[in-house]
């Protein structure tokens, strides 16, 4: 099986050389870049699995990099914060990553992370994908409806208005999740264990940036905010 390429962005050398030296031993294949438009080079010239970017590294900070990165793929970002500021957490969140760490870190807690966003990842690649977990289809493998959106569990496709929506593969998990149980209030605490692997209560920031994410994409009124509770798909 091959090792799982790693872009790894941070201008600290220290932090840089010690996670680079922790995450090989534990089997990855790591690609060390000490600033943002050197990272935004290594990504495009070795096109890595998963990307882990420090918010704060000069040249281009770790969001713009996050952008950038969107712009041309769907490749997992996680990115790395030296405080748990809300501005931080969001813009990173809004720019399209799809989980994010505070430093300073545990070692293991960072390659658990990044095991649980690569098999969301996997999940979200359709029939055969690395994730091995089955994703919620209809019995006959059918599309589900709901209104003029369309998702096709199994072809791991959506269409709006009988056009195709690009989304993220977390993207992808999160309207899974609705879609399984449309019109069912689910807790963000529950789509944090189901999406994102949390088996505690994590950040649920992370959860309302990919549902504003989502609205955006789906249409604002197609989920819907039951307050002190969660969201539910609207049938």
């Amino acid at each position: 099986m091959a090792e799982t390429h790693v872009l790894f962005v941070e201008d600290d050398d220290v932090i840089r050389e010690a996670t680079q030296l922790a995450l090989e031993r534990d089997g990855f294949l790591v690609t060390a870049a000490p600033d943002g438009l050197t990272g935004l080079e290594r990504f495009r010239a070795d096109r890595p699995d998963i990307a882990l970017l420090d918010v704060m590294v000069p040249g281009l900070d770790g969001v713009s990099l996050c952008r950038r990165i969107r712009d041309e793929s769907t490749v997992p970002v996680i990115m790395l914060s030296a405080r748990a500021d809300s501005i931080d957490v969001v813009l990173g969140l809004e720019a399209g990553a799809d989980d994010y760490v505070t430093k300073p870190f545990d070692g293991a807690v960072l390659v658990a992370r990044i095991r649980a966003v690569l098999r969301r990842f996997g999940h979200a690649s359709g029939p055969g994908g690395r994730g091995g977990e089955p994703v919620p289809e209809e019995p006959d493998g059918g599309v589900l409806r709901f209104g003029d959106l369309e998702v096709d569990p199994e072809g791991m496709e959506v269409r709006k208005g009988g056009r195709r929506v690009a989304l993220t593969p977390t993207e992808m998990r999160l309207l899974l999740e609705f879609s399984a149980a449309p019109g069912t209030v689910l807790s963000r605490d529950r789509l944090l264990e189901r999406v994102w692997e949390y088996g505690w209560g994590g950040d649920t920031r992370v959860v309302d940036v990919h549902v504003q994410r989502l609205r955006g994409k789906i249409g604002q009124d197609r989920i819907e905010t039951v307050r002190g509770f969660g969201y539910k798909l609207k049938g």
